[in-house]
């Protein structure tokens, strides 16, 4: 895949993996590897078809295999390798990992949970390493719910909650 640096811009296509059997079940995956449900291989397979004729530079996920099993899909009509990078990981959920989401309502975050500063500046690393090996390219990166809200908080320089949610399956671009 060769270097395009006819624009100046990064175009990162940011995409959170497919559907989860833990997101089915409400449960927190966290840093867990998870595993896709058949609408979320589908998920995946949809946007393939969308982008098999576009030209994309690079395939990225987090190192979680929730992530790298929709990226491995989404880069098979172009040929592509995945790379896989730990700053793409979901948020640390420390000891709620693994629980059911509706019975968390207005419990204290245990002293575990990866902080919204941590999560932010993990968000700024893969920023600026993403614009350092693909400056000028088109990227897709697969990450997850959280991490994907951050990486857009600190690019727009917004608060989280400033941020919608993305579903599974769903793609924002973020021009670096």
């Amino acid at each position: 895949m060769g270097k395009h640096t006819s624009r100046r811009t990064t175009r990162l296509m940011l995409y959170r993996h497919g559907e989860t059997v833990d997101n089915v079940r409400k449960v927190i995956q966290g840093q867990s590897q998870g595993q896709l449900t058949e609408k979320g291989i589908e998920q995946a397979r949809e946007i393939a078809e969308q982008l098999k004729d576009e030209h994309i530079d690079a395939f990225i996920a987090s190192d979680l295999n929730r992530s790298i099993d929709t990226c491995v899909i989404i880069a098979a009509p172009h040929g592509a390798a995945v790379v896989t990078t730990h700053l793409l990981r979901e948020r640390e959920w420390g000891d709620f990992t693994g629980l059911y989401i509706p019975d968390l309502k207005d419990k204290p975050f245990p002293d575990n949970v990866e902080s919204i500063g941590t999560l932010k500046h993990r968000a700024r690393l893969f920023i600026a390493w993403v614009r350092k090996q693909y400056p000028g390219m088109t990227v897709v990166a697969v990450g997850h719910g959280i991490i994907n809200k951050a990486i857009q908080a600190v690019h727009y320089d917004k608060e989280m909650r400033d941020i919608p949610p993305m579903l599974n399956g769903e793609m924002r671009l973020l021009e670096l």
